[in-house]
């Protein structure tokens, strides 16, 4: 039954009713997860007990309708629980970043004036001791694991909320109204300290709605949720899985894993951001190409046949026997096996938060594997525009969801108004009124609408870079090419008032062993390797490659090779992995400052 069925049939409203509703009805699982090497699973009626018990518990805190709750958590089923418990309770879930430092974490929490903070365990609660004298307005740590003295576990927080009828978490959950506030997301600060996005349950409910006019969810999906939950896309899949009666899968919480468990875990739906399905691209395809001669050559045309297939699909018309019967080859040979790396059973792949490769998504689409780029913000509740399997064009995030208006300002920058759009930013009147103008949401993106109304992304207004002869620059779109390549990991272009552009390359520590062997490198360190003329050459070889697409005063004239990565930890990624261009900026502007020295 589809999810529009179901919902035709209950219409449950906020994300509170929402998920005392499917607990209710659903009759299948809601959560797998791997517990001491051994994947547990969790039906829906279990996850109705799990929240309540919890809500009883806030109740029991004292947590009245409209107190913010926060999260520290990496991604995992305790955070989807608690979040749900504090919607239920008519309070305002507060997410914040695993990756947040001591102090990034006081300014959500002291900022949002959150009463009670989740922690995942003792390593975040830890953050929060040391900020905790800045903290008036926290009263109570709960721990979803090792809880340490001054917190209480989970199962405390059960136990103090046994007092409470749990009659009364549904009374809570169904007095709130789709004008209610369900969140304050904070955002990643990229420019600037971060600002809290007001979203209401309405808000949610309907980019929930708009993106289900689109995309249709089957009660037996499984969707693989790894990317944080503190992130706005993270939780309206979330939210899209309970509502279809979905299971939701969470990772290991282990980075270097992630390829082999989407093959373990065998997801329908993908959410992730363009990084995994670069390095999911590159396991399909390294070993081929090391291999060469005969083997490549079936690879290339397996993929070619499928393309031609695709695209003929695509038109609505049918293959003919030819071209069926190479395809029957070329999926037995080489098709199915790329299909596997998802696990076999993957119906769809969403991409979103950076620009990916083109030619990788119409690879995938060759092989059977549909990954579609979308496009939206915190301040539009995750989506505003999304490609379909149905209608969709690479290069492109899709049409506008129905219902969110998108238009083009003069000087380029996407406009956006609808219901999904946020009420503005928490305690930043002066932010809100800058952003947020008339009801259309000013989102600093630039980009075009086509003929047939696709949405292109053309770069960022903040980033834009102005040489000194005056020509506007928008580094994203050099900076996403020369990223493409396997063995760079971050790219970061620099040249505001300078006479030619420069960049800071980082190489991606995975595909050291690889590119050290490329190149003859004694050692496999990044660092190493940063330093060798072989592998410099490898990067100038892909720059020049990349800079023969565009005019000359959009080249990188030079370029250096930092011995490490960028980090979060160092403050130069956002929990999503987008570079703080500025953070950037000022950290290395010894190695910008020299890549314009005369060195004749």
């Amino acid at each position: 039954m589809s999810t529009t069925e179901d919902r035709a049939t209950a219409a449950p409203t906020t994300m509170a009713a929402m998920v005392l509703d499917a607990a209710a009805r659903r009759r299948g699982m809601a959560v797998r997860h791997k517990e001491d090497g051994a994947w547990r699973r969790m039906g829906y009626a279990e996850l109705g007990r799990r929240i309540t018990a919890l809500a009883r518990g806030l109740l029991a805190l004292g947590v009245e309708p409209g107190d913010r709750v926060a999260i520290l958590s990496q991604t995992r089923p305790e955070w989807t629980c608690a979040d749900f418990a504090v919607l239920c309770v008519g309070a305002v879930t507060v997410p914040v970043y695993q990756t947040n430092s001591p102090q990034e974490c006081r300014y959500v929490l002291e900022h949002s004036g959150a009463r009670v903070v989740f922690c995942e365990d003792a390593v975040q609660m830890e953050k929060i001791e040391g900020v905790r004298d800045h903290l008036p307005a926290l009263e109570r740590v709960v721990a979803f694991t090792q809880a340490r003295e001054g917190a209480l576990s989970l199962a405390e927080l059960e136990t103090r909320g046994e007092e409470i009828d749990e009659a009364r978490v549904r009374e809570r959950a169904h007095a709130v109204s789709l004008d209610d506030l369900a969140t304050v997301v904070y955002t990643s600060g990229t420019t600037g300290p971060p600002k809290g996005c007001m979203l209401t349950h309405g808000n949610l409910r309907a980019d929930m709605d708009m993106i289900q006019q689109r995309i249709s969810f089957p009660g037996d999906a499984v969707f693989y949720v790894f990317l944080p939950l503190a992130h706005v896309l993270t939780r309206i899949v979330q939210f899209l899985a309970v509502d279809a009666g979905a299971e939701l899968a969470y990772w290991q919480r282990d980075p270097k894993k992630l390829v082999e468990e989407v093959g373990e875990i065998q997801p329908t739906h993908l959410p992730s951001v363009p990084r995994l399905f670069e390095k999911i691209y590159t396991a399909a395809t390294v070993k081929v190409a090391e291999a060469g001669g005969a083997r490549e050559k079936l690879f290339h045309w397996a993929v070619g046949v499928g393309r031609r297939v695709r695209e003929a699909e695509q038109a609505g018309r049918e293959p003919g026997r030819a071209l069926q019967a190479q395809y029957a080859v070329a999926d037995r040979l080489v098709l199915h096996k790329v299909r596997d790396l998802f696990g076999g059973r993957i119906e769809l792949s969403v991409t979103g938060a950076a620009p990916i490769d083109p030619e990788i998504l119409q690879f995938f689409r060759a092989a059977g594997v549909y990954v579609l780029e979308g496009y939206g913000m915190t301040e539009t509740a995750a989506v505003a525009a999304i490609n379909t399997i149905e209608e969709h064009r690479f290069g492109t995030v899709g049409k506008p969801v129905p219902g969110c208006e998108v238009r083009i300002a003069d000087d380029g920058e996407i406009l956006m108004k609808g219901p999904n759009i946020f009420g503005g930013y928490f305690a930043n009147e002066e932010a809100t009124r800058s952003d947020l103008v008339d009801g259309w949401l000013h989102s600093g993106d630039l980009g075009e609408l086509d003929a047939d109304g696709y949405l292109k992304i053309t770069g960022r207004k903040k980033d834009l870079i102005i040489t000194s002869s005056g020509k506007n620059i928008a580094p994203s779109n050099i900076e996403n090419l020369i990223r493409q390549t396997r063995w760079v990991s971050q790219v970061v272009v620099f040249g505001d008032r300078r006479p030619y552009l420069t960049a800071l390359v980082t190489l991606d520590p995975d595909e050291a062993v690889a590119l050290a062997a490329k190149v003859g490198a004694p050692g496999e360190q990044v660092g190493a390797l940063a330093r060798h003329e072989g592998a410099r050459a490898e990067i100038q070889r892909v720059v020049d490659e990349v800079n023969a697409q565009f005019a000359s005063i959009e080249q990188i004239k030079r370029f250096e090779i930092l011995e490490r990565d960028l980090s979060q930890e160092d403050e130069e990624l956002t929990p999503t992995l987008k570079v703080k261009r500025n953070v950037v900026y000022d950290r290395h502007a010894g190695v910008f400052a020299g890549l314009y020295e005369d060195r004749s």
